[in-house]
């Protein structure tokens, strides 16, 4: 489980002014030579099927490698490959609403009772309480799956006054934003994201494009409802491009931006700061928080902002980060047991070979 993470089920996560706060940049050519001559060795020792992997630099993707088997078997893993990328959707989902936000479609900071109200907390007060923004910084006070409270959504704590991470609260910004707008869910994400981004090979529910080109775990059987936490499907170079658009601020309001690179609430404790600096030339001069801000965990590791995300399904492991102030991310897309997320954690060690950052991955 990750050091500077919530801790909940679905976070299996997830130098420059002292040595320790970020390690210079190899040549990205350099970096994907790298990957080249280790993933294959790693493919084997950590049972994966496959890695997909997509370098940000300069604002730009840089280049794309792909590792192993689609699915046993074959064929090989390629552009074209769609992972489920587990709670990476969830990144999505809030560029969704931020943009409407940004649109004046809706605000981040109204009551959504008025719109959307789940049967379970109907006669809760506290459901009054709820707003999209309380939804994306998972303050709702859901656990993070309704089957976890015997299938009924249930409040834990007053919604805003505590950080429990929780699918279910982007499934219901989402429903909200459905009936704000009058608009399905997903035709909304095709408008304000997909279409904006040009991320052409991304959608929560079945295409017929899905055909043959899925990464297991592949679904028994056709589902007719999306989620917005999990499950949708994507290639490795359109969640590259979502992050350059969120790089970029594009479609977003100015308050949105900044916004977006505020924490709610610093979620480390001083034991896991010095777990997670250990391994400094100066442990004392280290410096470690993290918390969600809108969707993203926002990461400080003394003076440098890095925000990432994971996902974690069964046979599925993911994750993706970006540097905002250098502009350059990395996109790690895995199938297969890996339950440890070795594999990850060997890619980001060449790519981004910051040791404080690695620690909050183990």
């Amino acid at each position: 489980m990750r050091l500077l993470a919530l801790s909940c089920a679905a976070l299996f996560y997830s130098a420059s002014v002292c040595s320790q706060n970020s390690a210079p940049a190899p040549a990205s050519s350099g970096l994907k030579q790298q990957l080249d001559q280790q993933v294959p060795i790693w493919l084997t020792e950590f049972k994966v099927t496959s890695v997909s992997v997509a370098y940000i630099e300069s604002g730009k993707i840089a280049w794309s490698a792909y590792y192993g088997d689609q699915v046993p078997g074959g064929p090989p893993a390629n552009d074209k490959t769609l992972y489920n990328v587990a709670s990476l959707t969830k990144p999505i989902t809030a560029e969704v609403v931020l943009r409407l936000a940004s649109n004046g479609r809706l605000s981040l900071d109204e009551p959504m009772a008025p719109f959307w109200t789940d049967p379970d907390i109907k006669d809760n007060p506290w459901s009054r309480l709820l707003t999209p923004r309380i939804c994306l910084s998972h303050q709702t006070g859901f656990t993070n799956w309704r089957y976890q409270t015997k299938g009924v959504l249930t409040f834990q704590w007053q919604p805003g006054t505590k950080t429990g991470y929780s699918g279910e609260g982007f499934d219901y910004v989402a429903r909200f934003a459905e009936k704000k707008t009058g608009q399905p869910w997903e035709q909304l994400a095709q408008l304000y994201v997909f279409d904006e981004i040009g991320m052409r090979d991304t959608s929560y529910t079945p295409r017929d494009w899905w055909a043959g080109r899925q990464a297991k775990p592949v679904e028994p059987g056709d589902r007719t409802k999306w989620s917005a936490a999990d499950l949708l499907r994507t290639t490795v170079t359109d969640y590259a491009k979502l992050m350059i658009s969120v790089m970029n601020n594009e479609h977003v309001s100015p308050e949105i931006a900044r916004r977006r690179l505020t924490m709610v609430r610093n979620n480390v404790t001083p034991e896991t700061q010095a777990a997670v600096c250990k391994d400094t030339p100066n442990p004392s001069r280290c410096s470690a928080s993290a918390g969600f801000g809108l969707s993203w965990q926002i990461v400080k590791i003394n003076d440098e902002i890095i925000l990432d995300h994971s996902g974690s399904d069964p046979d599925v492991k993911t994750l993706a980060l970006f540097i905002p102030s250098r502009k350059t991310g990395i996109v790690v897309f895995t199938n297969g047991p890996d339950v440890d997320n070795r594999a990850i954690q060997k890619i980001v060690s060449v790519l981004y070979p910051n040791p404080v950052y690695l620690n909050t991955l183990r």
